[in-house]
């Protein structure tokens, strides 16, 4: 590994068609000149078209995977996918906020496989504020954000969350049919306008926006420029080509930070 390459830990779970998960979040991150760590938090049994079941994979098992990995690397961003539920997440989280108090933490909340299976409905409202209470970054769809604050507008929901951290809204359609992401940053929003493409749905999308956020960000960009980089590199990502398992190609790397 090169001794300038940052690092960049991803905890999600093993997609066997690596289209989504800890698989597309590694493949990012190489995209990207970070050096990617995983750490497994479940076995799916699943393809791009059809999803199987679940094995989730212990606490402590997983806490053992992050401590032989933090013991030898440094990491500053660790992206969180699939995860069992939000006790699971939470205990998770505190453990690794009072052993690495120096990581910032993405979650991608996973409520749902891209071939229909349902992980989560029910939210304790009280659990989940806690939990954002303590990361960084939290990349919710529409959908997902009205799911997780039990709000009839995505956009009401991604402000109460942006209360308690960063926010990265992904999805959004307004009443003009105008498609944007919005960035909730330290409470300020910022519109980003988006382009819907067409027959070039792709499995595992949120997974690489989410893990490409998180290595930008552990090569120094600030969160703003993270999130727009991470967008194009999604965007390409979508484009490549015409099924539902997307490649990951090499870009032309920005040199801002």
């Amino acid at each position: 590994m090169s001794a300038t390459r940052k690092n960049a830990m991803s905890i999600a779970g093993f997609d066997p068609s690596a289209g989504a998960g800890i698989l597309a979040d590694i493949k990012t991150f190489e995209s990207l000149e970070v050096y990617g760590l995983g750490v497994c938090s479940a076995v799916t049994f699943q393809n791009e078209n059809e999803f199987l079941g679940v094995s989730w994979i212990p606490l402590h098992q997983i806490e053992l995977q992050i401590e032989v990995l933090m013991k030898k690397y440094q990491v500053e961003f660790v992206k969180i996918g699939l995860i069992q539920n939000l006790d699971v997440l939470n205990e998770l989280i505190t453990s690794m906020k009072k052993k690495y108090p120096e990581v910032k933490i993405i979650w991608d909340p996973i409520l749902k496989a891209s071939a229909g299976f349902q992980f989560h409905q029910l939210f304790e409202e009280n659990l989940l504020l806690e939990i954002l209470s303590q990361i960084f970054l939290i990349t919710p769809n529409s959908a997902e954000a009205k799911t997780m604050m039990n709000e009839e507008d995505s956009l009401q929901a991604a402000k109460i969350m942006s209360r308690f951290c960063n926010v990265f809204l992904k999805s959004r359609t307004d009443e003009n049919q105008n498609h944007f992401d919005v960035l909730f940053e330290n409470g300020t929003a910022i519109l980003m306008k988006s382009e819907i493409l067409n027959g070039f749905a792709k499995h595992g999308s949120g997974c690489v926006l989410s893990s490409a956020i998180a290595a930008n960000l552990s090569r120094g960009m600030n969160l703003k420029v993270s999130c727009e980089e991470a967008k194009a590199y999604t965007f390409e990502f979508l484009k490549s080509n015409g099924g539902l398992l997307g490649e990951h190609r090499k870009i032309n790397l920005p040199i801002h930070a």
